[in-house]
C-alpha cells in the first residue's frame, strides 16, 4: 500500500482514486476490529489490534504527507 500512496502523489486525478480505495480497506479493517470488541480480549488478540492500529496511522500518516507534498489537497 505504501507504493500506492507514493505513486498517487505523481499520478494527479488517479490519486483521490487511490487514497479512497485505501481508506476504504482501513474501513473493511475497522470493522473487522468492531467484532473483537464483543468477547473478552488475550494477551495475543490485543497485541494484534494495538499492531494493526499502529499500521493503520502509519499509513494514514504517509497519505497526509503524500497528499500535502503534491499539492492535491488545494
Amino acid at each position: 500500500m505504501i507504493v500506492q500512496v507514493s505513486w498517487a502523489a505523481n499520478a494527479g486525478s488517479a490519486a483521490l482514486d487511490v487514497l479512497v480505495d485505501i481508506i476504504e480497506r482501513i474501513e473493511i479493517v475497522f470493522r473487522r476490529l468492531e467484532t473483537y470488541i464483543e468477547v473478552p480480549p488475550t494477551s495475543g488478540m490485543t497485541s494484534l489490534i494495538v499492531k494493526v492500529m499502529v499500521e493503520v496511522l502509519s499509513i494514514l500518516a504517509i497519505a497526509t504527507k503524500e497528499v500535502n507534498r503534491s499539492g492535491a489537497s488545494e
